[in-house]
């Protein structure tokens, strides 16, 4: 569970993390990141649109495990960007979060006319300590060349949808190239793959649940993952995923399950604007 991979300025992120999408701000949400972090998880993504942040900050608070070993991700929303207050929103998150810096702080989606002027702003984060790492989430390929026009500092992630049942593999191929770590939000697909038929009968050969099947795919091709889970069993059996490998030619056939089916959608403010 304590594998990590190097991001391109040579600051170490674990390739196992919780996502805490949509659980809610009290004790649920604070309670899954202290089962995680018991399990034996040491990354925890959230973000200020989650509106869950105080109680990631509390349950780090009370979790005993120091600082420097935690790596603690949050992201900007589309609202800050378009108001121009990216630096008062990273500020709040730390304050909700009780932490005087992030691990890795992104960009949650590329607002139109705003991304490029919102990485810039990013920058002055990162120069200023209070970020390790910058990043950024949901950008595809012309997103990312914009980036690379007006900026020499490279994304460290770039956080997106990927599970055997959505696999961009351009866009990854487009990372991998130019040193950006992929890192898979839903992985699980939401469930939409733990009843299909390759995955149980993958599961049934490895003794692993598909779930455990669909998390170590998306290890074993280097992608970093965030699944969301509020059950503390499910939680572990999540991060049980490192002293087995799948066998290549099962990687293929997982390969082949993809449909490029999104769980996720385009947010409600950017869904009349094309991508």
């Amino acid at each position: 569970m304590r594998e990590t991979v190097f991001l391109n300025n040579d600051r170490e992120m674990p390739l196992l993390g919780l996502g805490v999408y949509k659980l809610p701000d009290d004790v649920q949400a604070e309670a899954a990141v202290t089962s995680a972090i018991s399990a034996g998880y040491r990354m925890i993504d959230t973000a200020s649109v989650y509106k869950n942040e105080e109680s990631v900050g509390k349950a780090i608070a009370k979790c005993g495990i120091p600082r420097k070993d935690l790596f603690i991700t949050s992201k900007i929303w589309n609202t800050a960007q378009r108001l121009g207050d990216v630096q008062g929103a990273f500020s709040r998150s730390l304050d909700r979060l009780k932490l005087s810096y992030v691990d890795l702080y992104l960009i949650h989606w590329p607002v139109p006319g705003c991304y490029l002027s919102t990485w810039k702003e990013l920058e002055k984060i990162l120069e200023s300590g209070r970020a390790l790492s910058i990043g950024v989430s949901n950008f595809d390929i012309r997103h990312l060349e914009e980036l690379r026009k007006v900026s020499g500092i490279v994304p460290a992630v770039n956080q997106i949808e990927c599970h055997p049942l959505c696999y961009p593999s351009e866009l990854i191929e487009y990372c991998k190239a130019y040193g950006i770590q992929v890192q898979a939000y839903a992985p699980l697909a939401r469930g939409a793959y733990l009843d299909n038929d390759v995955m149980c009968v993958l599961g049934t050969k490895y003794a692993r649940t598909p779930a455990q099947i669909g998390l170590r795919w998306a290890i074993q091709k280097g992608i970093s993952v965030i699944p969301k889970s509020v059950n503390p069993e499910r939680i572990r059996s999540n991060g049980d995923i490192f002293d087995f490998n799948i066998e290549d030619e099962d990687m293929a056939i997982i390969d082949t399950l993809n449909e490029d089916l999104h769980t996720s959608h385009v947010p409600e403010d950017l869904r009349d604007i094309q991508f």
